[in-house]
């Protein structure tokens, strides 16, 4: 009877739901409410609420309660590119570009044709990657501010591939990883896949909060930290020097592994010193070329510590057994001749145009970010509700992203982050202003 009971009341929200008779939006009874309205016991209540969300049908808060989600909203509120309708302005997913990069793909291209080791290109490659190519990595890294020996350089398919193989390689299902409150979704992902434990540290405005991180190290085996120094998404922080000698201490006192995740790193000129340039022994230190130069030109890379490198080079083997050979050969050739530095730098430009884009667009709300950042963070009062807002500008064809695919902690912020990079400035500005106008109405009325 119980169980039927129980279903019969999941029905019946979830028909409400879908027909609006619930709106986006509405909380619903606490659980000790429910349960006395029903006649049913607390625990059913909760599992009643557990089904829901499940579905995807509402949203629990810690603290606040749980609410009737915007059905119109896409799944993953919009961190996943392909829920982006065609015609829809795209501030969910930042994937930059510059004018002439189809011309400088064409050029490589020819001169890659004609180069005289066509043919190896054909031919698997070592699962580490070509020497030259590693030498190439190396060099770049020098400018990143890391002198790193060729041997500690694996090279992967993008950074979400470098951190693929890093947790694979190196941590086990079960294993406790610190992440800051808020981090990238994509890292969220790769936990779950391998069964991690995510612990969520508190963030101040440039880092996380190392006396939290430090009294978790303490209560807890800590088996690595997942951190973003130089450029945090999706709040755009750069962890100061002195912060940063902190971490790598703590590092070495308790033990745990530094994951350095350096995508965004390129827009932030002369930052502190990597993690992986004052610590190498216990940091990887993770990077690519997608966000720097292209999304479609995957090639990563990784650097470890030398005990660490036949580990990662299992897992490359395991995961895709060759390193990505023809785009491999490009992005080296603009290495050597100065095209990745000259691509950052205009993106550096183009970023903070952007940036100011915003500034003026989104005047008088309280937006956080980097002057040189491709994404905002634009925190909502907290009875706003971020999906009813996200929702919202759907129906206008706007894609955004909320606070919950960057969410680690029981607590969901009221946040949206908007991508700046993808699409024109002209565009960027209209729609900018049209998401100020909608938050005004919707959030902060």
């Amino acid at each position: 009877m119980a169980a039927s009971r129980y279903k019969k009341l999941v029905d019946a929200f979830a028909s409400h739901i879908r027909a609006g008779r619930l709106a986006p939006g509405v909380r619903l009874p606490t659980h000790r409410a429910l349960a006395a309205r029903e006649g049913i016991a607390v625990v059913t209540a909760t599992r009643v609420y557990a089904e829901l969300e499940a579905r995807g049908l509402v949203s629990r808060e810690q603290g606040r309660g749980t609410f009737v989600r915007d059905l119109a909203l896409p799944a993953g509120h919009g961190i996943d590119q392909q829920a982006v309708a065609a015609d829809a302005v795209d501030l969910a997913f930042n994937y930059p570009s510059l004018p002439g990069q189809a011309d400088l793909l064409r050029r490589a291209l020819r001169e890659v044709a004609t180069s005289g080791d066509l043919e190896s290109l054909l031919r698997y490659q070592p699962h580490q990657g070509r020497p030259q190519d590693r030498a190439s990595l190396a060099r770049h890294l020098k400018h990143r501010g890391i002198t790193a020996d060729a041997d500690r350089i694996l090279i992967a398919n993008g950074a979400q591939h470098g951190l693929a193989i890093t947790l694979m390689a190196l941590l086990n299902a079960g294993d406790v990883v610190a992440v800051d409150a808020l981090t990238y979704p994509g890292f969220k992902v790769l936990a779950h896949a391998f069964h991690l434990d995510l612990e969520p540290v508190p963030g101040t405005a440039d880092g996380p909060d190392l006396d939290a991180l430090e009294r978790l190290c303490a209560s807890r085996p800590v088996r690595a930290i997942y951190t973003m120094p130089t450029l945090h998404n999706p709040l755009g922080g750069v962890m100061p020097a002195a912060d940063r000698t902190r971490l790598t201490g703590i590092a070495r006192q308790y033990g745990p592994l530094l994951i350095e995740d350096a995508s965004y790193a390129y827009l932030v000129e002369d930052p502190p010193p990597p993690l992986a340039a004052t610590a190498p022994d216990v940091t990887v230190y993770v990077s690519g070329l997608s966000k720097s130069i292209a999304t479609g030109l995957r090639v990563g890379f990784v650097l470890a510590p030398p005990s660490a490198v036949p580990a990662l080079e299992r897992a490359i083997r395991a995961t895709t057994w060759n390193t990505p050979a023809l785009t491999t050969a490009i992005a080296c050739r603009w290495l050597d001749d100065g095209t990745v530095h000259r691509l950052e730098a205009r993106k550096r430009d183009d970023a903070r145009a952007r940036q100011a884009v915003a500034a003026q667009e989104l005047a008088g709300l309280p937006v956080i970010g980097h002057p040189s950042s491709y994404f905002t963070w634009l925190p909502l009062p907290d009875d706003a509700r971020a999906d009813r807002l996200a929702a919202t500008l759907a129906r206008l064809r706007i894609s955004v992203s909320t606070a919950e695919p960057f969410t680690t902690s029981a607590h969901t912020p009221q946040a949206i982050r908007l991508a700046l990079g993808s699409t024109d400035l002209d565009s960027l500005r209209t729609t900018l202003r049209t998401v100020r106008r909608v938050a005004m109405e919707d959030a902060y009325s």
